[in-house]
Formats: C-alpha cells, structure tokens, sequence
C-alpha cells in the first residue's frame, strides 16, 4: 500500500465556511442563509465580511428553502445552511417541491451529520439523509472525507449549475487530500490500488477504510480504496473497472444501510455484473449520545469492522 499521511485533524464543517468564505470574495452572486447555526455552521466569516449577502431566516428551515429557491431566480447561487437533520428530515417537502422539482439551483449544506455528532443523540444523528436525498430526481449529493476536499466541494458547486446536497460534520477529522484539490462532481478518487477486494468508501468511513487497508495489507490482503465522495451521480466506471479486477467489494459509509452509498453500488453490481459485497453501515437504528468514536464502535462502523467486511466478502469470492 501507498502511504497516505495526514497533516492533523481538522473538522469538515470549517472546510465549509473557509470555502464558503472564498466563493463570496469571488462570486457576487453567491449568497448565504442559515437557520440560526451560523457559528456552529462556521458561516460566520461570510455573514461578517458580505453582510448584504447573508441571510439569518431563524429557527424556519422550510422558509429558509424557499428563500432559497427564490434567490436563484434572481441569478443568485443560494448555499442555505443548518444541520443535516434539519436540511433533510424537516424540509422535505420544501426540497422536494421548490428545488427539485423545479431544478433551482439552490445548495443545501448539511452539517453535524450521522453518528460522530456524537452527545447530541438521536434526534439530531441523521442517518438517513442521503437516501432521502439521492431519491430525488435532479439532485446532487456530495459527502466530502475531509477539510480540504469539503472546501473543495463548496467551491466546486458554486459552478455547478443544480440542486445540491452537500453533507459535512462536526468532529475533527486526518485531513489527508491535497490542499489545493480540484474538486469534480462525480469522479471518485482511487486512493490505492489492490488485487484482492475494492473498498468503496465515503465521509468519514474514507479514512477508517485507508487505516483498515494496512492492516489488511499485513495479512496478505491487497485492497483497493476509492474514495466515493459524490454518491449521486455515481462514478460507475471506476466502480465497475475496479470490481472487474477484484472481485469482491465492501462499502463503508456513517449512514445507515438501506439507502445509502452500499445500496447504491448495489444495485449497480446487480444490473451490471453481480459479486460477492458486504457493507459497513448501520444496520435499521437510531443513533444514541455518546463519543463519537465509542459510537462508530458500537455501531460497527469503525476500522476494525472494514477489515472484518473484506476478509468475509474474500473468503466469500473463494
């Protein structure tokens, strides 16, 4: 395996507002709202420096999307910020009506996502977010594993013309991508290159999968490790060429498993070359308070638990 260092821990969330910052020193057209988290957002650089482009709409995230939706008629770029179970859960409908449906060009940023929010708890651990949000036709969904390809992405969705969901976090993170990254919509990154399995990872499971790649290279196992940060439009090809080649897949995700990135690849293999596949994802619960770390154990989303997926799904293609 290639070494694949990180530079420290950062949180993704502020790999957000420091690419949200960027864009409103670049583009005039760009403008900000946020339903009362503007700090825990760090939205808070913007909101300083371009006060006549950033909107507080209060604790009414379903106004905030149609404020939103109605900037972009205007020519504006709307980034309309909260957490991710508030962008989701409590929107939908708005989303679905006002963004999708009518394809605005409206950005939703979602933050403080799935377990590693850690002693919020349940109420605010959504897990569900990206199948909710993938099953709507026209939207984007992007789930960045760290500072630098956050801040990326942020830029990224500025020229691309669509609704976008974007999802971060809050925890600090290996910060472990290029720092002056150019970020493409639906191209997934090979990481490493193996012979034995593919691991298909997302968010924070990107790093949990590199860490879960050495160990694995020291039992004899070759894998492979592609990042998949745009879960919508998925990168087919890279996924269809790798598996080609390795046989056997697992996907790892801080999701839940009905609906996220492995359902995805799933029903790609199904259609298009059918392979022995084992998922790391949270298997039908709720979350609980707790440390993030202690919680991505407990819900066997950890490192030890991709390592365990790829010596069965081996074991399986034997």
């Amino acid at each position: 395996m290639k070494k694949i260092s990180s530079s420290g821990n950062k949180d993704t969330r502020s790999g957000f507002g420091a690419g949200l910052y960027e864009l409103g020193k670049k583009n005039p057209n760009v403008v900000a709202l946020c339903a009362d988290l503007t700090v825990s957002l760090k939205m808070d650089a913007f909101a300083k420096e371009f006060p006549e482009r950033f909107i507080q709409t209060g604790i009414a995230e379903a106004n905030m999307i149609g404020i939103a939706a109605g900037f972009t008629v205007g020519g504006k770029i709307p980034f309309a910020g909260t957490f991710a179970n508030f962008a989701t859960g409590r929107v939908y409908d708005q989303i679905r009506q006002c963004v999708a449906y009518s394809n605005k060009n409206v950005k939703i940023c979602a933050s403080h996502a799935g377990l590693t929010l850690g002693e919020d708890g349940a109420t605010h651990q959504i897990m569900e977010d990206i199948g909710l949000m993938k099953m709507l036709p026209n939207m984007t969904v992007i789930n960045p594993c760290d500072y630098n390809q956050t801040k990326a992405a942020t830029l990224a969705i500025a020229n691309y013309n669509g609704p976008v969901y974007l999802r971060f976090g809050r925890p600090a993170v290996p910060n472990f991508t290029p720092e002056n990254q150019i970020f493409e919509i639906g191209k997934a990154i090979l990481l490493n290159e193996g012979t034995d399995v593919t691991i298909f990872a997302t968010g924070h499971l990107v790093w949990k999968a590199v860490e879960a790649c050495e160990i694995l290279g020291s039992k004899g196992i070759s894998a492979e490790i592609i990042n998949i940060h745009t879960i919508k439009p998925l990168d087919e090809t890279a996924i269809l060429e790798s598996v080609k080649k390795t046989r056997a897949v697992v996907t790892a995700e801080e999701h839940l498993m009905n609906g996220g990135l492995g359902d995805s690849i799933a029903q790609l293999l199904a259609r298009k070359n059918p392979l022995p596949i084992e998922m790391v994802a949270v298997d039908d619960k709720f979350g609980e308070s707790g440390k993030p770390e202690e919680l991505l154990t407990k819900y066997k989303i950890d490192t030890a638990d991709v390592v365990s997926a790829a010596e069965r799904v081996v074991k399986r293609k034997a």
